[in-house]
């Protein structure tokens, strides 16, 4: 069977027609080989979400968003995106517009929910709006911006007062204490001279005074160490026999025996003793009144005519 020139083309137009449709397609990212499954997100604002946006599941890219028009006259906004995976999730997933970088634009995630019943074709699925990292940071930056804007009401106010409290008596005053205190620091740099040549004058004596500190202290550990070594039972118990002994030396003299008890208790002792001291005091007494009765001496050798008793000036 033979086809005229004209099936020829015709069947040639349709082929390239179709071919069109498809590269064309196919450059705008929609295979129309596969079979892909549509889905609807409402939103208010999507926030710049384009056409040809990446759809992704738990960061993997499963399709694009296909188109975004008006739902009615007051505004609301309906996004119409494909998911070419298999993947099955319910129609409680919730699909979120989020930023995909710093610099670049806005993606549609789906966030998987197995609750609900299982997803089909054409469902409409609930969405929100992630909020981006400026915003974030706006957020964040709000109490901050409220704090600063009451430190510097507070520190207006602070400054205010300051203008007011330095009035030129205020600062005459300050002037005077500044120069009181360069004063007094003058004062205490020449001590501190003074300290520092008297410390140079006397390294040695300090040198010194402190070997003999430190000797002192050698000496003190080993007093310690005599004094640890001391048997505090046996010192009790010496000194406890020293007692008795004095006591027994004590009681003796007291019961008037020995050389010291008769002299304490006898009394006839006492008398003897007092009457030889009296006589000792006479014959001083006398020895001085009238030396040549004991004491005789000649310087040229003459004989001793003997001992005259002078004479009685009362007779």
């Amino acid at each position: 069977m033979k086809l005229s020139k004209e099936v020829k083309t015709g069947i040639l137009a349709i082929c390239a027609i179709l071919l069109f449709i498809f590269g064309y397609s196919y450059l705008q990212g929609t295979n129309l080989l596969e079979k892909n499954r549509t889905f609807f997100v409402k939103y208010d604002n999507v926030e710049g979400l384009a056409k040809s946006a990446p759809v992704t599941i738990s960061g993997l890219v499963v399709g694009k968003v296909t188109n975004i028009d008006f739902e009615d006259k007051k505004g609301g906004l309906v996004v119409e995106f494909t998911v070419e995976n298999d993947f099955d999730f319910s129609n409680k997933s919730l699909v979120r517009i989020y930023s995909s970088g710093l610099i670049g634009g806005k993606s549609l995630g789906v966030f998987p929910d197995y609750s609900g019943e299982a997803v089909k074709n054409g469902d409409t699925l609930p969405g929100e709006i992630e909020a981006g990292m400026l915003d974030a940071v706006t957020s964040r930056l709000k109490p901050l911006e409220a704090k600063v804007n009451t430190t510097l009401t507070s520190l207006d106010s602070l400054l205010h007062s300051f203008n007011e409290v330095l009035n030129p008596r205020t600062q005459a005053n300050l002037e005077e204490t500044l120069a009181t205190l360069n004063t007094t620091t003058k004062y205490f740099r020449s001590i501190s001279k003074n300290m520092d040549e008297l410390l140079d004058g006397n390294k040695e004596k300090l040198s010194a005074t402190m070997t003999n500190l430190d000797v002192t202290t050698k000496n003190f550990a080993k007093l310690s160490d005599s004094l640890a070594q001391i048997s505090p039972g046996e010192m009790i118990r010496e000194m406890e026999e020293m007692t008795k002994k004095l006591n027994a030396i004590v009681t003796s003299i007291d019961n008037g025996e020995g050389s010291v008890g008769k002299l304490l208790k006898d009394e006839k002792m006492y008398d003897n003793l007092e009457g030889a001291s009296k006589q000792l005091e006479e014959l001083l007494e006398d020895m001085k009144l009238h030396p040549k009765r004991y004491v005789h001496f000649s310087l040229f050798g003459k004989r001793d005519k003997g001992y005259e008793e002078p004479e009685d000036p009362n007779k």
